[in-house]
C-alpha cells in the first residue's frame, strides 16, 4: 500500500488527552471525534487536514491513557498513517487493532518538516520525502498486520476471518 500526504509535525510525548480530549470520549461518532482530533495542540489542526495527510511526531506519541478513541479520531480524521520516533506500548496497539497504520523512524521525525509531502510504502518500508527526495528505511508492515489495516481493523478482520473459516 502506498500512502502519500502533507506533514503535520507535533512533540514529544503528545498523550491520548491531547490527540483527543477526555471531554468528548462521550461521543460514538467517528465523524464527531474527528472534529476534535488534536485540538488542545492545534486548534487548527482539523480545518488544516485533508484525506491522506501525515502526522509525524517524536518520541512517546500517543502516551497516557489506553483509550482507542486517540487512534479512532486520527483515522476518522482521515490521516492515512502516523510515524513518529517512537510510541507508547499500548497506542501501537490499539492504532493496529483499529487498522491505523503507525511507523517508526527516528530520522524521519528529525529531519521532515511540517509541510513536506512524504510518501510511505507500507509493503516495502520506505519513507521517501517528495518535498527534498530523501528517502528513509523503517520496518515494514507484517502481512497479518497489513491484513488488519486493509479490513479496517481487528472486528473487521475477525469478521472476514470467520466468514472465511466457516
Amino acid at each position: 500500500m502506498i500512502l502519500r500526504g502533507r506533514v503535520h509535525k507535533f512533540r514529544d510525548d503528545v498523550n491520548t488527552d491531547e490527540i483527543l480530549p477526555a471531554r468528548y470520549l462521550n461521543t460514538l461518532s467517528e465523524k464527531e471525534l474527528a472534529l476534535h482530533c488534536m485540538e488542545d495542540i492545534d486548534q487548527e489542526f482539523t480545518k488544516k487536514v485533508k484525506p491522506g495527510d501525515i502526522i509525524l511526531a517524536g518520541k512517546n506519541f500517543g502516551c497516557g491513557s489506553s483509550r482507542e478513541h486517540a487512534p479512532l479520531a486520527i483515522k476518522a480524521s482521515r490521516v492515512s498513517c502516523v510515524i513518529a520516533k517512537s510510541f507508547a506500548r499500548i497506542f501501537y496497539r490499539n492504532s493496529f487493532n483499529i487498522g491505523l497504520p503507525i511507523f517508526e523512524s527516528e530520522e524521519a521525525a528529525d529531519e521532515v518538516n511540517s509541510d513536506d509531502i512524504i510518501e510511505v510504502d507500507t509493503e516495502k518500508g520506505i519513507i521517501l520525502n517528495i518535498t527534498t527526495g530523501k528517502i528513509y528505511k523503517v520496518p515494514s508492515i507484517p502481512k497479518f498486520m497489513q491484513d488488519l489495516i486493509e479490513y479496517g481493523g481487528l472486528i473487521e478482520y475477525t469478521k472476514k476471518m470467520t466468514a472465511i473459516w466457516r
